[in-house]
């Protein structure tokens, strides 16, 4: 027996036995519970776990490999529910195979404040929810970054450890956005075949029938992109476990199109749009008890069924105790490092990349885009930090991102570090956040900060689950020049900041993005997008300090000389303007104090004592920044000054653009003098 197959053929192995309870009623059991919760919310889509619930049984019941009572078990298979609106689906099952914190209470409050059944399933909430889902597509897209992280972590550590599938279940939704085409097509390419898609095909979405919109043939357009496909009726459950059984042969990714009757068994609505995103009604809900011969009250669930599923629940403990078995006999340099990768924690002595980068900057004072000098800074990192996973989306020479640490990941080769997306941002960003939480990788990519815009969902999801992503996102102002508006960012930064719980950096050297770097690996909880410059830019930080003074935010980096009247506030490429601007005022006699704020969001987070000193609000204060004013007037008071965008660029060199729209010192010291006046 192959390494890869001994836990997977172990817990079929358990899974053999019969349980006296049929599968209808192991699925009727879903489908009860999935009609009461969302009626006694009066809010919820009971259509599609109604439909859904044979696949979800033949999955959960045969093949699923996991246990509730170890639920973070690092070898378990992945599920996602891409079609997350039927958030009840995934509910029930936790609930019935015996998830401790997923109670009967849960379901009778859901989608109710303070629950854990919120309307999409939110990763953290409860256990054995692997990923937020809701806006269609993403789902998807994250589970192709989960089976890469898999093939990955097997790569490095091995198939004794490493051994597992990620499942999805996925609506036509799904399939109609975009981004399911970016994460396809990687797939694909790829050939990740622990990825396994049942494509829920109801043919129906919220305006009526898909064919309003939709005649797509699915399975030919999967085929396109490399996988295997195959069609079943999705209420045949023999059917449907053949087909998995097909798909885990294959050596391709999978979607196995399962046409199914969505609401099944409800007399009036099934079938129908009216049963997608509303309560069936308590009329309906009787009439479909009697159809599917379902005689229990609401949310009962009969001694036999459950004890049928928690049976399901509890085969997984034996496969996940020979996992740990296998783990306890690795190498004990390779268990600690694998045990190390998993829980998320760098290793000693990282630090000292930042620390060797920062002196080398200083020493050799050159002038430096900071995508250079970001990937000089990773050049350390990802000899340092071996999880570090890297990519970019086809802009690999444009914005530094690979190193001599990392060889490109390849369909027969997943031992490399760097990830070739293609011109697929969108699926990119959501593919780095399966990565990050399937755990052991931290993920991080390239583009342009414009096309940040493409992968702006992904980003917000990250932002709302708390994971380390790291985006790189260069060509971050008008200062790249000829390639004109279309590519030139001015409101990106501001949107971005507008964003809970991301860090926005935009550094203003070298030392600088050392600092930035070093913050956005200890961010374990927040993402981080990177902005930096196509432009060469000055060093500034000429003294090697081993304080990473980017912490908190922004930190006065050009004290006045004498008493402070102006105070200069920038981010990246304009804080070498804002110096100037400090020279040209302190020939007038003025004293002006330069301020850089790499990160808003740190900064707003420092004591209001700090902030003030920083400020200094009883001094004149401008910022410059070459983008939209938005956001810095809670910096600068109602009475400053802003040198910056007010509108789209233009195509030029990147000198003739500033001068152009006036973001130079000389604005700036102007600016100041006319407050002063």
């Amino acid at each position: 027996m192959a390494p890869d197959d001994r836990s997977a053929a172990s817990f079929e192995s358990a899974l053999s036995s019969v349980s006296a309870v049929e599968h209808r009623d192991l699925a009727n059991a879903i489908r009860a519970l999935a009609m009461d919760a969302v009626e006694a919310a009066n809010s919820g889509h009971p259509g599609m776990p109604m439909g859904a619930a044979d696949m979800a049984t033949v999955l959960f019941g045969r093949f699923l490999k996991f246990d509730p009572m170890d639920p973070g078990w690092a070898d378990r298979d992945r599920f996602v529910l891409s079609a997350g609106h039927g958030s009840m689906l995934l509910y029930a099952l936790l609930h019935l195979t015996g998830y401790e914190d997923m109670t009967l209470e849960e379901l009778k409050n859901f989608r109710q404040l303070g629950s854990i059944t919120a309307g999409h399933p939110e990763y953290g909430h409860a256990a054995g929810i692997e990923t937020t889902t809701g806006p269609l597509g993403q789902g998807i897209a994250t589970a192709v970054g989960m089976a890469l992280a898999e093939r990955m972590m097997a790569a490095r550590f091995g198939g004794d450890v490493v051994d597992h599938y990620t499942w999805v279940i996925a609506g036509d939704g799904d399939l109609m956005e975009g981004i399911s085409h970016e994460a396809g097509s990687l797939a694909g390419h790829l050939r990740l075949s622990r990825l396994i898609v049942l494509y829920d095909d109801n043919n129906i979405s919220i305006d009526g029938g898909t064919d309003l919109a939709l005649s797509d043939d699915a399975c030919a357009r999967f085929d396109s992109y490399g996988w295997h496909t195959a069609r079943v009726d999705g209420h045949d459950p023999d059917a449907i476990a053949a087909a998995v059984e097909d798909a885990r042969k294959d050596g391709r990714p999978s979607l196995i199109a399962c046409r199914t009757t969505i609401a099944y068994g409800a007399p009036t609505k099934a079938g129908t749009a009216a049963a997608h995103g509303a309560p069936l009604g308590k009329d309906e809900i009787a009439g479909a008890r009697a159809a599917l011969g379902w005689s229990y009250g609401a949310f009962e669930i009969p001694g036999a069924v459950l004890s049928a599923w928690r049976e399901i629940g509890a085969r997984g403990a034996a496969a996940n105790a020979a996992w740990q078995g296998r783990v306890a006999k690795m190498d004990a340099a390779a268990r600690a490092e694998f045990e190390r990768t998993l829980a998320g924690r760098l290793p000693q002595g990282w630090q000292d990349a930042i620390d060797a980068a920062k002196r080398g900057f200083t020493v050799e004072a050159k002038t430096l885009a900071t995508r250079q000098s970001s990937g000089a800074v990773l050049e350390g990192l990802t000899a340092a930090v071996p999880e570090l996973a890297g990519g970019s989306a086809d802009l690999t020479g444009s914005v530094n991102t690979r190193t001599r640490a990392h060889r490109p990941v390849r369909a027969q080769d997943f031992s490399g570090g760097y990830i070739h997306y293609g011109v697929r941002e969108h699926g990119m960003a959501a593919a780095m956040n399966g990565m990050a939480l399937h755990g052991g990788l931290i993920p991080y990519s390239g583009t342009f900060l414009i096309f940040s815009d493409y992968m702006r969902p992904a980003i917000r999801l990250a932002a709302l689950m708390k994971q380390r992503v790291i985006h790189v996102a260069t060509h971050d102002s008008i200062g790249l020049g000829e390639d004109g508006p279309t590519h030139q960012p001015v409101e990106q930064l501001a949107s971005l900041r507008a964003m809970p719980n991301l860090n926005v950096f935009r550094p203003a050297d070298a030392v600088e993005v050392a600092e930035c770097w070093a913050l956005a690996l200890e961010s374990e909880y927040t993402p981080s997008v990177m902005a930096l410059t196509r432009q060469g830019l000055p060093l500034l930080r000429t003294t090697h300090t081993d304080e990473n003074l980017c912490a908190k935010g922004g930190y006065v980096l050009a004290e006045a000389d004498g008493e402070r009247k102006v105070t200069l506030l920038a981010t990246g490429s304009e804080v070498s303007i804002a110096m100037a601007a400090r020279d040209a005022l302190r020939a007038d006699g003025i004293g002006a104090a330069v301020v850089s704020m790499p990160c808003w969001s740190r900064f707003d987070a420092q004591p209001a004592d700090y902030r003030e000193s920083v400020l200094k609000k009883n001094t004149v204060r401008i910022a410059v920044e070459a983008g939209v004013r938005l956001g810095w007037d809670r910096y600068i008071g109602p009475d400053g000054g802003f040198v910056g965008m007010t509108g789209f660029g233009a195509s030029a060199p990147a000198a003739a653009l500033y001068a152009h729209f006036g973001i130079t010192a000389e604005a700036v010291a102007a600016e100041a003098r006319m407050r002063l006046d």
